[in-house]
């Protein structure tokens, strides 16, 4: 057992969750003003089918890369582990006229992304687009073009600000590829938004976790969220060592429901889509004695009433936008039970920052 205690202060990743709206100001900048951007931009534009491929949170971010950009442009896309792309090929059903594939990697090391986009490159013969917080990487050097936000590179294992910000940049392509500049926009006020928040999210966060001891975590979304619901049940398991669950919101009624009880913290990202629907959901679960953290841009009179931690955002964005400050909170979340089981979040047992394979 780790010695309890550990002193938070200073630690690689708190210091980062807590940097991600002004790193994200620098990524947007950077990128609004990049001729590499601008070349990725015109390589791509030809291409209506879309495949994103990562490993653990990376392929999160491609799951929740994909969901917008579906929403965003129309096109098709979809989201792969690298790992599939691998071991079952037929079930990127690639078409070398139309498909274009973004190989995601914060390192730009990791083995089965590397081995996945030289499959998808000079197998397959797609196009390829990679993107990572690390120039000069292999992952570069295996894929066509390359998009580097190296302001989000991290010092910690976990991954947080690398997540959101790689997510940011592949919403800025998207747009961009629209000609959409208002929802450019709309991502810089989410990282003022953020900014003005992030303190008040963390101090709440910290004395929830300070008051309540948990067997359980869930978190649930809809739709684009779903994959931010994923990535912050990896996020609790990552930095605290528990085991945590996601759920479509409306699918948690249809069994698992049952293991409701006051010892368990069920995390909704709610959507402004379905907002009426999800609130019923956490409604019911609070009566069968849950804990419950509602993260949302605006609450309704149903979610206070509801819940023991509301988290507003308050923006006036699009709700596409709202996909990386909603993983904030949850990071927090899984930095603080980590500490509050005397771990420490800069060395996740059993974890190493790269996965490389022999």
């Amino acid at each position: 057992m780790p010695e309890p205690g550990v002193q938070i202060e200073g630690t690689h990743t708190l210091a980062e969750i807590l940097s991600q709206p002004d790193v994200w100001r620098v990524a947007l900048d950077e990128l609004s003003r990049s001729a590499e951007f601008r070349t990725i931009l015109q390589r791509t534009s030809g291409r209506t089918d879309w495949l994103f491929v990562g490993c653990g949170t990376s392929f999160y971010l491609a799951e929740a890369a994909a969901s917008s950009w579906s929403l965003i442009t129309g096109q098709r896309a979809r989201a792969l582990p690298a790992s599939e792309v691998l071991i079952f090929p037929q079930l990127a059903q690639l078409d070398q006229r139309q498909t274009q594939a973004v190989v995601i990697s914060r390192s730009g090391r990791t083995s089965e992304a590397l081995r996945a986009a030289e499959i998808l490159s000079r197998t397959q013969l797609v196009p390829t687009l990679g993107i990572t917080c690390t120039s000069e990487s292999e992952l570069a050097r295996v894929c066509d073009v390359t998009m580097t936000l190296d302001a989000a590179d991290e010092k910690s294992m976990v991954m947080t600000r690398s997540f959101s910000s790689m997510l940011l940049g592949l919403l800025h392509l998207g747009a961009s590829h629209m000609n959409d500049g208002s929802f450019v926009g709309s991502l810089e006020r989410a990282a003022a938004s953020l900014a003005a928040r992030i303190g008040s999210f963390n101090a709440s966060i910290e004395s929830l976790v300070a008051n309540h001891s948990f067997e359980d975590y869930v978190c649930l979304a809809q739709g684009p969220l779903f994959p931010i619901a994923r990535e912050a049940a990896l996020k609790i398991t990552e930095m605290s060592c528990s085991y945590a669950q996601s759920y479509h919101t409306l699918e948690f009624r249809h069994g698992p429901k049952s293991i409701v009880s006051p010892r368990i913290c069920l995390t909704f990202f709610l959507s402004e889509s379905g907002m009426s629907a999800e609130s019923e959901v956490l409604s019911e679960m609070k009566g069968l004695g849950a804990v419950v953290i509602a993260i949302c841009n605006r609450a309704s009179d149903t979610v206070r009433r509801s819940s023991d931690l509301v988290l507003e955002l308050e923006a006036d964005i699009p709700e596409l936008a709202l996909q990386a400050p909603f993983i904030v909170p949850a990071q927090l979340l899984g930095f603080h039970l980590g500490v509050q089981k005397g771990f420490n979040p800069d060395e996740p047992r059993n974890l190493s920052r790269v996965v490389i394979l022999d």
